[in-house]
């Protein structure tokens, strides 16, 4: 579609819609009784779309945010992120309708401690913060705005948490602060991907091998090998790479927790839960650790592990993904998929079978995995706050509402209908492949689609009881923008979805995730300074014991240094903390 065609449709499209929005409509969000965040659609009389808040907290904001100017707000997330252009059409057409425009900043170059420290020292702070790992610094320097007073006043950030769920993210002082904005469901899920860690593989390499079960770490080196041999190069003559990881900064969980999900575990995070004893264990010393980190001492020392692996940055590592030479890798899908899978589609890579799926791998046969937990995670460490520099308190909550009505998160996920996506004769919305290549085109993305993605956002079904939340989910979009070769690996292994190749158990406990409790702990306690001489010590030395010649000094060595850090408090610390959430 060229250009001029695009920008007519588009301005057909917004003129209908601020036409039809003169209209009215329901402002009923849903909400039964309890706040239940899987709304039942038969809670509504007429089951119509929620419309944009009219709520507007006081007068003073009603004036404001009601008169036609639009109000500029500044965002900044403690996160790598690509910013769009001034002029994005998209968030031009959100700004026309909820009268706020949001300059979003992302992190660059620091981490997300360095980057908030700067800015509370500084004293000024952009309107919306997030301060990922950080945002206990935010709290404590005073720097965000209580939300106790305004979530009542606000139906849809009301809606998206029960009140028990809003409860969990209060602080000491007793006052919330922050919503997180990933990871709630509404009505049904309708989960496609999975968004979380596993050890990925490319799809051609299973099907070269004929579709095998790949069950333990060893049979998954086993395949990435004996592909390698019989295929060490590209088409373009560069060489093939078997495995590579990355453990730039904090993302080095790449190699650090694939310990606890070897042996069946979920995603703690920071430990393991036994559910029989309810005891919190180190996974960084178990033998299924010491299996692991031998096993990729031994392939490193095979040729097998990309060398460039321990000093490569993030972009590197993604840029290495991007030419399809990396065969298999250890992440998590929200790190690499986005840009990675819209190169491959750019570049046809797809229809070779570049593309990555999951394998739900155990340290033995036989094992069941949690790869894979179903349903919403409920991460209270970090989220979306609003700063005490906002100058209209009540217009920044007004337009994270406004994310939240159904017509808002369309656009942002959807798109402009005609443009971005159809709507069929059954009312069901779907990309057409010309559709499907704009989005994953990084110029068109930064021109015309604002999903305003570190804003509050839902998974699961839309509130028409029809069409998906998020176009991921939509169960035939999903299947229709899938290349080939990953439908042809679907069907031999008999599964429909993202998820289903891992085969997981969800058996976690009321206590899950412990990481949303380890991620606010800071040095003032014995157990967080041996969590951050933990995380030191693994940095520095993970990387040696793959490389160094003897594994088992390494390995020694390493375990002394560990256990210098004093883990016993940290896992002290988790233990009560454990306690608590069982005893809740």
């Amino acid at each position: 579609m060229k250009k001029r065609r695009i920008m007519a449709v588009f301005m057909t499209a917004a003129l209908a819609a601020s036409v039809l929005g003169g209209c009215g409509g329901s402002t009923d969000s849903n909400s039964s009784a309890d706040n239940s965040n899987s709304a039942d659609n038969s809670n509504s009389a007429d089951n119509s779309v929620p419309a944009i808040s009219e709520n507007s907290g006081n007068e003073d904001n009603s004036s404001s945010n009601g008169s036609g100017d639009i109000i500029e707000f500044t965002a900044f997330f403690a996160t790598p992120g690509a910013e769009i252009n001034d002029d994005n059409e998209i968030q031009q057409l959100i700004a026309e309708k909820t009268n706020v425009k949001v300059k979003e900043t992302w992190l660059t170059g620091q981490t997300a401690s360095e980057a908030v420290g700067t800015i509370v020292a500084g004293g000024e702070y952009p309107d919306f913060i997030d301060g990922g790992d950080a945002m206990a610094a935010l709290y404590d320097a005073g720097a965000l705005v209580a939300w106790d007073d305004y979530i009542d006043k606000y139906p849809n950030i009301k809606e998206f948490y029960t009140d028990e769920e809003w409860d969990k993210f209060r602080q000491e002082d007793g006052h919330i602060y922050w919503m997180n904005a990933f990871q709630n469901i509404y009505g049904e899920d309708k989960t496609t991907t999975h968004n979380d860690e596993a050890f990925w593989v490319q799809a051609r390499v299973l099907e070269w091998a004929n579709y095998p079960k790949i069950q333990t770490l060893d049979q998954y080196f086993e395949l990435l090998d004996s592909y390698a041999e019989a295929n060490p190069t590209m088409e373009d003559g560069t060489a093939i790479i078997p495995y590579t990881v990355l453990c730039e900064d904090w993302r080095y969980f790449c190699i650090e927790n694939a310990p606890q999900f070897l042996d069946g575990y979920p995603n703690d995070g920071s430990c393991i839960v036994d559910p029989e004893t309810l005891t919190v264990i180190d996974y960084n010393t178990t033998d299924t650790a010491y299996r692991y980190f031998k096993k990729l001492n031994e392939e490193y020392h095979a040729g097998n592990i990309d060398p460039e692996s321990f000093t490569q940055t993030y972009d590197e590592y993604i840029a290495k993904l991007s030419t399809g030479r990396v065969l298999g890798m250890c992440d998590q899908w929200w790190d690499f998929s986005a840009t990675v899978n819209d190169v491959f589609k750019q570049q046809g890579l797809d229809k070779k079978g570049c593309n990555y799926v999951p394998l739900g791998l155990t340290i033995d046969e036989g094992m069941e995995n949690q790869w894979y937990t179903s349903g919403g995670t409920l991460n209270v460490s970090s989220g979306l706050g609003i700063s005490v520099s906002c100058k209209n308190v009540d217009a920044a909550f007004k337009f994270v509402d406004d994310l939240l009505s159904q017509e808002i998160h369309n656009l942002r996920y959807w798109g402009v209908e005609g443009v971005d996506y159809q709507v069929d004769e059954n009312g069901l919305f779907y990309r057409t492949e010309e559709q499907r290549m704009n989005a994953s085109d990084t110029a068109y993305k930064a021109s015309h689609i604002c999903s305003y993605s570190y804003f509050p956002n839902w998974l699961g079904t839309s509130r028409d009881g029809i069409n998906a939340m998020q176009p991921t989910e939509q169960p035939f979009e999903f299947m229709d923008s899938l290349a080939e070769p990953v439908v042809k690996c679907f069907e031999a292994y008999g599964v429909s979805t993202y998820p289903g190749m891992l085969g997981s158990v969800n058996k976690a406990g009321k206590w899950y995730p412990m990481y949303s409790f380890s991620n606010t702990m800071t040095t003032a306690t014995p157990g967080g300074v041996a969590w951050t001489k933990m995380g030191e010590v693994k940095h520095e030395w993970l990387p040696k014991i793959v490389m160094m010649d003897n594994f088992d000094d390494a390995w020694e060595q390493y375990m002394e240094v560990y256990s210098a850090c004093k883990p016993e408090d940290f896992i002290s610390e988790m233990q009560a903390e454990l306690d608590r959430r069982v005893a809740q």
